[in-house]
């Protein structure tokens, strides 16, 4: 993939770029990104279950779902690959209605998580598992931010800088999951 490909692009996202995004784009993207997984996503909308006030703003927010291996000496982050996705499709439509306009991590959705992307206008992007230290080169800073009890589980604040993703459903419901593999299905 040549280096005009690959569409740079910034996070937090706006609404434009969120529904700019098409399935199959190349993109790296810097900025601030939410890392977090299953543990933190229950705690989260138990939180919003309460009537509580969540610990982080998601408006506007990226989440990718990590949970990253400790640092070693020197490094700001150990192996930061993705995390199953589907793990976080029972929250994931609540967190879509509190502002949350993009996601990150490995694997399908479920159709009701699909359904919540397009209602929002929100894509979900890709990882590529089994990379999580060339990815981890680009996250140049991590703070946890809430939930510190739940270790590499906690929801953290990642600066990226160029970090490399895939949109595999963009917020038309188009998957690339499944248009990528077309051309192959008849060989």
């Amino acid at each position: 993939m040549s280096e005009s490909q690959v569409r740079r692009i910034r996070a937090p996202f706006d609404d434009a770029t969120a529904r700019s995004l098409r399935a199959g784009d190349h993109v790296l993207i810097s900025g601030l990104i939410l890392a977090a997984r299953d543990a933190a996503h229950k705690r989260l909308v138990e939180t919003l279950d309460r009537g509580e006030p969540l610990p982080v703003d998601l408006r506007g927010a990226v989440v990718y779902y990590v949970g990253p291996s400790p640092a070693k000496p020197g490094q700001v982050i150990g192996a930061a690959g993705p995390t199953t996705s589907g793990r976080m499709d029972a929250y994931a439509p609540r967190l879509l209605d509190e502002g949350l306009k993009g996601m990150i991590g490995k694997g399908y959705r479920k159709p009701e998580v699909v359904e919540a992307m397009k209602k929002h206008g929100v894509p979900y992007l890709a990882a590529v598992g089994g990379a999580g230290a060339l990815i981890a080169r680009s996250i140049k800073k991590y703070t946890v931010l809430a939930y510190e009890d739940l270790g590499p589980e906690a929801v953290a604040a990642m600066e990226v800088q160029d970090f490399p993703a895939i949109v595999v459903i963009d917020c038309l419901g188009d998957n690339y999951y499944e248009t990528g593999q077309a051309p192959y299905r008849n060989l």
